[in-house]
């Protein structure tokens, strides 16, 4: 009886400590990353205090310039704006691209043909064809949203593409033995295989899709970040720069940790693991 007491105990506390070993282990990187920005901040601190100058101002100064801004409503108001037209943009350009490259990589000739034009639009300078929009179509929010869908669809095309070659045959026989409808076909046979391909298309474009937009918004907006970023250039004011530059990519690093991977460990959780 007290050996099997003992070992009882033995076992709990072995749970105990694996749990205890599985929460350090989750929280080792977010500490990891913490102390590398605290970092970057001393040295960021370090160098502006050994170079005093207006161009570079230390952090304590955009951190007043980022709390001044938000208390006004700015801030906010512009950090939307941009927000909405990444998300816009981010839509059309991966439902288009997504269409159009599954229909390349599943039909050869259609790609053959086709072909010269992705290559011509991948090497198109996002400039030209934001200049050639609000020339075309004017200031508007479509020509915006458009430009920048535009600059993204051809990267999203290639990667879908080569998910679509990947394909494996099999499914589709298996699909056509057991006479899955359209929608099956596609929730079942296409989507998963195609997952890896998505995911990947979907993180570069959210990373290429908001810069974009900040070069948009510059040019023919009269808000967003970019607007703010430009309208800051012309009085020189660095610290405000730094402060709308800042408050936008920990905006989009919060989407990517609390949303795009908890959103891609969901889809891939029917993968095997490694053991």
């Amino acid at each position: 009886m007290k050996a099997g007491f003992r070992s009882e105990n033995e076992t709990s506390e072995n749970r105990r400590t694996q749990r205890v070993s599985r929460g350090i282990g989750a929280a080792l990187p977010a500490a990891t990353a913490l102390t590398s920005l605290l970092g970057l901040c001393l040295l960021w601190s370090l160098a502006a205090g050994i170079w005093p100058s207006r161009a570079f101002p230390p952090p304590l100064e955009v951190w007043r310039v980022l709390l001044k801004e938000a208390a006004s409503g700015d801030l906010e108001y512009h950090l939307a704006m941009t927000l909405w037209r990444v998300a816009a943009a981010y839509v059309v350009a991966m439902v288009v691209g997504s269409v159009i490259g599954v229909l390349l990589g599943t039909h050869r000739r259609a790609d053959s043909f086709f072909n010269p034009w992705l290559i011509l639009f991948l090497n198109l300078p996002a400039l030209v064809v934001i200049v050639l929009a609000y020339i075309w179509f004017g200031l508007t929010e479509a020509a915006a949203i458009g430009a920048v869908a535009i600059n993204k669809i051809p990267n999203v095309v290639v990667t879908m593409r080569e998910g679509a070659r990947a394909l494996d045959p099999r499914f589709a026989e298996m699909a056509t033995v057991y006479r899955l409808g359209p929608l099956d076909h596609v929730r079942h046979i296409l989507m998963p295989q195609l997952q890896p391909y998505f995911a990947a298309a979907s993180r570069s474009g959210i990373a290429l899709i908001w810069k974009i937009v900040l070069v948009v918004e510059l040019l023919g907006r009269s808000s967003g970040v970019g607007f703010q970023i430009y309208l800051y250039f012309q009085i020189f004011d660095v610290a405000a720069i730094l402060a709308y530059t800042l408050a936008f990519v920990a905006i989009m690093l919060l989407i990517e940790l609390l949303l795009v991977q908890p959103l891609e460990r969901h889809a891939t959780r029917w993968r095997r693991r490694p053991a």
